[in-house]
């Protein structure tokens, strides 16, 4: 009812600049005609991807939205988001300035949520050569390994009294311990400071806040401020970005009185390095800022997106019985009986298990919509004029579904990419569960080699089952979350240990 009086408050203000902030005319892309004021933001479910996926139904794969006084267009093809992430990719490079990635980047000071500028290309470039370097893939193998082995004995415990295995937590709990101790140094079983519980429910907070719409971005300056302090969205979102700062904030000041890691130099300990180090006039100065909104990337990038891509392969394993047969058969034939131990040497040889990552990508993107693209300049793609400062969104969900280009769409068949040229590290535009171009996620072949080396481990060791009574139809498919989206009903399956 606050929010109802507030708009007819303001409504004057909001026709005035409406009028102000519209986008030229020109050839627009096709879309469905907005409401006065807010535009077409009364037209997005809790799904925003499927809410566009179903929209791009009738008004085609290139769609003009407003939000508020925001132009934003929705790329639903192959052929656009070649356009957007390569042909065009210099032009669409920036981010839209959003109150939610300002506030988590630390005003943008991270990577994902950065405008492009000159600062941006500095941090990449750190990203790339002292943070995701094949060099340190490489080193921090043991650790990957190890928590893999810590999961295996955690799953056995449950299979001896045939218990069913809540693999949402068990496989959360162990992309969090990696991403943690390679990025952070903190080992979860040694820490006081927090419980694997309390980090899921950060992530899932934080990840819900950067995904929510603020009035602020949407309207014009005060008259969104005013919205969202009334409908209790600024508070909201401060509260979750207070308990993640916290969160950095400990594991800076741990780093800070222990010293240099006696295990490995994590991304905190080589940032605090280059904060420290005296720099050349004009050159580039990492600050704590920096440091901060790195490692908020890579907590919220590294944990959730790679648990949940572990549990929509699971669940699809678990719903196609035929596939889970096929690939735990080519895995313990490969790999040979009583293995003591997986490692990341044995990924190369499970060619059908990389299939079924890609197959899961296709119908499960862990971020659908990728991260928003904000247009520099005025462009013109596929015919259509794309306005300066335009919000351009690439759905991914609808180009994996997309008759055009496969067979079956809704039908999970990780046989479709044998002898297919189409991967996932942004070559391909019709999978890109990582993106493509200059914005292209920077860890993506250290989350390929978790979630590969995770369910590896986890389909070796045991067979699974459904619990009594249940059949694969029972299997709930409803997705969950706003800018990561997962399943919404945990998946719980009994383990069995495999008898050779």
């Amino acid at each position: 009812m606050s929010i109802f009086l507030c708009f007819i408050l303001l409504f004057p203000l909001l026709l005035i600049f409406l009028k102000r902030f519209s986008p030229s005319k020109g050839n627009l892309p096709p879309g469905p005609k907005g409401l006065p004021i807010i535009g077409n933001l009364h037209q997005l479910g809790k799904s925003q991807h499927r809410s566009f996926h179903k929209l791009s139904q009738d008004y085609g794969p290139v769609m003009f939205l407003r939000f508020g006084v925001v132009p934003v267009v929705v790329f639903s093809t192959r052929e656009g988001a070649e356009e957007v992430l390569k042909t065009h990719d210099l032009e669409t490079c920036s981010r839209a300035k959003l109150t939610a990635t300002r506030l988590f980047s630390y005003n943008y000071k991270s990577i994902g949520f950065t405008q492009y500028n000159d600062d941006w290309k500095e941090m990449r470039k750190l990203a790339m050569t002292e943070l995701f370097s094949a060099k340190k893939l490489k080193a921090f193998r043991y650790i990957r390994e190890e928590e893999c082995e810590l999961l295996v004995k955690k799953i056995s415990k449950s299979a001896q009294t045939q218990t069913p295995v809540d693999l949402r937590k068990a496989l959360f709990s162990l992309t969090a311990s990696i991403v943690c101790r390679l990025g952070f140094g903190q080992k979860f079983n040694e820490c006081d400071f927090v419980d694997m519980d309390r980090v899921e429910e950060l992530v899932l907070e934080s990840e819900t806040n950067i995904g929510s719409f603020a009035f602020t971005d949407f309207f014009p300056p005060g008259i969104g401020w005013v919205i969202d302090r009334i409908s209790g969205r600024h508070s909201d979102l401060h509260k979750a970005f207070s308990k993640l700062s916290n969160f950095i904030q400990y594991v800076i000041d741990d780093h800070l009185k222990k010293g240099p890691s006696q295990e490995h130099s994590d991304i905190v300990h080589v940032m605090l390095d280059m904060i420290n180090k005296p720099s050349k006039a004009g050159s580039f100065k990492v600050t704590y800022d920096h440091l901060k909104g790195v490692m908020s990337d890579v907590f919220l990038a590294g944990v959730n997106p790679g648990s949940i891509s572990m549990i929509w392969a699971m669940t699809e394993l678990a719903r196609h019985p035929r596939v889970m047969k096929k690939l735990q058969q080519e895995i313990r034939e490969t790999l040979g009986d009583n293995k003591e131990k997986i490692t990341e040497q044995d990924l190369d040889k499970v060619q059908y298990l990389k299939f079924v990552f890609q197959e899961t990508f296709r119908l499960h993107p862990p971020a659908p919509l990728l991260l928003p693209r904000e247009a520099m300049s005025d462009l013109k793609i596929l015919g259509y004029d794309i306005p300066k400062n335009t919000m351009i969104e690439v759905n991914t969900y609808s180009i994996g579904r997309d008759p055009k280009y496969w067979e079956n769409p809704n039908d999970f068949i990780p046989e479709r990419f044998i002898d297919s040229p189409v991967e996932y590290y942004g070559q391909h535009f019709e999978l890109l569960p990582f993106g493509a171009g200059r914005r292209i996620c920077p860890g993506i072949n250290t989350g390929l080699t978790i979630v590969e080396l995770g369910l590896l481990n986890v389909l070796y060791f045991f067979d699974w089952s459904l619990p009594d009574g249940m059949t694969t139809k029972d299997i709930d498919m409803e997705e969950a979350g706003a800018f990561v989206v997962g399943k919404k009903v945990p998946l719980e399956l009994i383990p069995t240990p495999h008898k050779w």
